[in-house]
């Protein structure tokens, strides 16, 4: 496999990545609000695992294959590079909110973990469905010069 068919099948694996942060991130929510902290607790362990092997797998496909420009035109372009940039953005501004969470939570401090949670739960969850949407755009949709 050369390095093109490898950066290929790590973007979908990516887009899988992304599928499952945002199935565990919902799960979280359920099992939170339904009182079951133990189930809570290892939904957002896989949804921080499914990011972090996202991030692993996203820059060994960058190294691979570089940026691709997206071919799409016109309205299709705007709404691509205006996802993407929110999306790239975002994932930025949640990394260090996950990395507090978790912190919060090993130190028991529910309070001020449920406080943050708030604010960073739907960011997280919008880089999550992003993350599939420029992956379907990119990839299966208009596909990249």
């Amino acid at each position: 496999m050369d390095a093109a068919a490898l950066g290929d099948t790590l973007a979908g694996v990516n887009a899988l990545m992304n599928a499952t942060a945002t199935v565990c991130l919902v799960l979280g929510y359920v099992f939170i609000r339904r009182g079951r902290r133990d189930l809570h607790m290892r939904a957002m362990l896989a949804a921080v695992s499914a990011s972090a092997l996202f991030l692993v797998f996203y820059v060994t496909r960058f190294l691979l294959t570089g940026t691709h420009e997206f071919a799409g035109e016109g309205m299709a372009r705007t709404a691509y590079l205006t996802i993407l940039f929110s999306h790239m953005v975002l994932a930025v501004v949640v990394v260090p909110l996950v990395l507090r969470l978790l912190f919060l939570a090993a130190r028991q401090r529910f309070d001020a973990h449920r406080r943050l949670a708030r604010w960073t739960y739907p960011i997280w969850m919008y880089v999550s469905v992003t993350g599939i949407v420029v992956y379907v755009m990119l990839y299966q949709v208009y596909g990249w010069v």
